[in-house]
């Protein structure tokens, strides 16, 4: 089995908009009049969740008429929050096919299929032509791709000179194993997760100059703090990511909560401006 093929099996759910849906309306929220608010415990599959989305895409300097690209775009959450927020028009690709179709939809729902667009496809090998976009991102993606020098090669070739590309992704920040299954990865035949260096060396070589870098390892064991400490109080809602990652969902989140208090791992945000050719 490929790893591409590894990697959509990890993520793929099966009946993943009906359990959306379900659970949305368990929750007195009607499927026919949704917010994008509504839509954001269960949308925004990354460490910080629509708080991490708003702090890093101000950092972006996005504005209304900016074509915007969505690496790894998942449900796409992130991809509609921009389009609402700065009023670009994004397109996001995604290596699941079900995360694509649940994005479409739920896009639909909330009124946005107008300016958000999701395809299936491959972070280092995209369908769109050279210098398509004035600004990319991607939320927790590189941890699934080993070829990064490609993957950011390929971001460099669909950026317009001087666009922007942001990264936050979990990097590597200590020694020693980690532990699985996590929510990007259930061994380390399909985990990739590498030093903040090797991002740097990547996009330099790529043709970025790096703008802005922020280590978000308190964040994130706060964020999670927090968390353990509403559903302790509360109970686990009807919508949340458990819905995405299935029965295993404890597991996953328990070891990167773990991995994050060790200092093994932290999501790191990145910014690199694209150079002139």
């Amino acid at each position: 089995m490929t790893i591409d093929r590894s990697i959509t099996l990890h993520y793929a759910h099966g009946d993943l908009e009906r359990a959306i849906l379900e659970a949305l309306a368990a929750m007195g929220k009607n499927p026919e009049r949704l917010t994008t608010e509504d839509l954001a415990p269960v949308d925004e599959f990354h460490i910080g969740g629509r708080r991490a989305t708003v702090d890093f895409m101000e950092k972006l300097g996005l504005k209304a008429d900016m074509r915007v690209l969505d690496i790894g775009s998942g449900l796409g959450g992130p991809a509609r929050f921009v389009a609402q927020t700065y009023g670009c028009q994004v397109t996001g690709i995604d290596l699941t096919p079900e995360y694509v179709d649940v994005a479409n939809a739920l896009a639909r729902r909330v009124g946005l299929d107008k300016k958000v667009t999701y395809v299936c496809g491959s972070a280092i090998g995209m369908p769109f032509p050279p210098a398509s976009f004035d600004a990319a991102y991607m939320l927790h993606v590189g941890m699934n791709i080993e070829d990064k020098a490609k993957l950011m090669a390929e971001v460099r070739r669909l950026l317009k000179p001087a666009a922007v590309f942001g990264v936050y992704d979990v990097m590597r920040t200590g020694d020693g194993d980690l532990s699985f299954p996590v929510p990007w990865a259930r061994s380390m035949k399909t985990s990739f997760v590498v030093r903040p260096g090797a991002y740097r060396r990547r996009l330099d070589c790529a043709g970025f100059d790096i703008t802005h870098e922020r280590d978000r390892g308190e964040f994130a064991v706060e964020f999670f703090r927090e968390l353990r400490a509403r559903l302790a109080a509360k109970g686990t809602p009807p919508l949340g990511l458990h819905i995405v990652m299935g029965k295993d969902f404890q597991d996953k989140t328990g070891n990167m909560i773990a991995n994050l208090e060790r200092k093994l791992i932290a999501p790191i945000e990145m910014i690199g401006r694209a150079r002139a050719a």
